[in-house]
C-alpha cells in the first residue's frame, strides 16, 4: 500500500475470528471499535496522547456515527483503515474512515464520526484549542484519499 497523503493515517489490522458474527462476517460493532482504535492511534501519532489531553483538561466524545457497509469482511483478511480529519468547527470535528481490503483494494465500508471536544471535568462542550487544531492536516475530499490508497495520482 502506498504512503498516505498528508493528513491521512493508516491503521492496519487483520480481522480476528472473534470479530465474526452469526452471519459469518465481521460484526458491525467491531467496525466502531476499529474506528475508535484508529482515531486514538492517529491522535497519538500527532502528539495528542491521553496524557496531553489530561494536561489541557479536555477529551473527545462521540456525538454520532454513520457507517455505510459495502462488502463484508471475513476472518483472516488484512484491512487498512484510513482515517482523517475533515474539518473543525468551534467545538466539534468530523472524522472520516475508509475500510480497504488489502488483497484487492476493495472498499468494504466508509464511515464518519462527529466528535465533540469537552471539558473532562464537566463533560460540557468547549472550544477546541488552537494547538490541537494545528496538529492535524485537514483532508476535505475522500476522492483524493481513494486515489492515494489505490496508487493513483
Amino acid at each position: 500500500m502506498p504512503e498516505p497523503m498528508p493528513g491521512v493515517f493508516l491503521h492496519h489490522f487483520t480481522v480476528p475470528p472473534a470479530a465474526i458474527d452469526a452471519n459469518g462476517h465481521a460484526n458491525n460493532a467491531e467496525y466502531v471499535r476499529w474506528m475508535q482504535e484508529a482515531a486514538t492511534a492517529h491522535s497519538d501519532a500527532r502528539g495528542w496522547t491521553l496524557a496531553r489531553y489530561q494536561q489541557v483538561g479536555g477529551t473527545w466524545v462521540i456525538r454520532s456515527h454513520h457507517i455505510e457497509y459495502l462488502r463484508p469482511a471475513f476472518a483472516g483478511e488484512a484491512i487498512t483503515l484510513a482515517t482523517w480529519v475533515g474539518g473543525f468547527e468551534a467545538r466539534e470535528s468530523p472524522r472520516h474512515y475508509l475500510f480497504v481490503r488489502e488483497r484487492d483494494q476493495k472498499v468494504l465500508a466508509r464511515a464518519r464520526t462527529l466528535w465533540v471536544f469537552v471539558e473532562a471535568a464537566t463533560g460540557r462542550a468547549t472550544l477546541i484549542p488552537d494547538e490541537l487544531r494545528n496538529a492535524f492536516a485537514l483532508v476535505p475530499d475522500e476522492s483524493a484519499v481513494l486515489r492515494t490508497l489505490k496508487g493513483g495520482p
